[in-house]
């Protein structure tokens, strides 16, 4: 059975989730690891964003995902947040076209919709699906972490892997990717 590595970043300046997850291709799912990378609000701006960058290709190089999910960004009241947001993304981007790695960029509502089935899905909600889906004996804590695990598991039901990045494929991966794409196309025919 194909497996796909995916890591998903739920961007924030005071406090981003990272989770990596392990999809197969009959849509199972392990949990790697979860982390909720933290920077104090009083340090300068530059340093972090240094702190989270670091934190985030730390687990790029220990984990060595083929795909990159991050939540994207949506507007909000708060302007601060939202520029927080964004330059973490803009961070997790480039570390990930370093490493040729494909990105999906996925919707709030979309990853709850993939997740729960409901795309106005409470965080608890989220995260008790999360922890079902991963078979994890408590919900992962804080929602960060619920959030990119999430975001992870979102991306490997919908979107594997980016056609694009398919020559970088391991025969697994691509024999993978061949089969869900078979299914698309069958489901696609049933349709009709």
């Amino acid at each position: 059975m194909a497996v796909v590595r995916v890591l998903g970043i739920d961007p924030g300046l005071t406090r981003c989730g990272v989770g990596i997850v392990d999809v197969a291709s009959d849509r199972s799912v392990t949990l790697v690891e979860v982390v909720v990378l933290r920077t104090p609000p009083e340090l300068a701006l530059e340093q972090r964003l240094l702190q989270v960058g670091d934190g985030i290709e730390a687990l790029l190089d220990r984990h060595a995902p083929q795909a990159v999910a991050i939540e994207r960004v949506f507007a909000q009241q708060n302007l601060r947040t939202v520029m927080g947001v964004a330059q973490i993304s803009g961070i997790a981007l480039h570390l990930a076209a370093k490493r040729g790695l494909p990105v999906g960029l996925h919707t709030p509502s979309e990853v709850k919709a993939s997740v729960t089935g409901y795309g106005s899905a409470g965080k608890k909600q989220v995260a008790t699906m999360v922890a079902k889906v991963l078979g994890l004996a408590e919900l992962p804590k804080p929602a960060d972490a619920s959030d990119a695990l999430a975001i992870a598991i979102c991306h490997g039901w919908r979107a594997p892997v980016s056609t694009t990045a398919q020559g970088a494929l391991t025969p697994a991966q691509q024999a993978w990717l061949a089969a869900e794409r078979s299914a698309a196309q069958t489901v696609g025919k049933r349709r009709l």
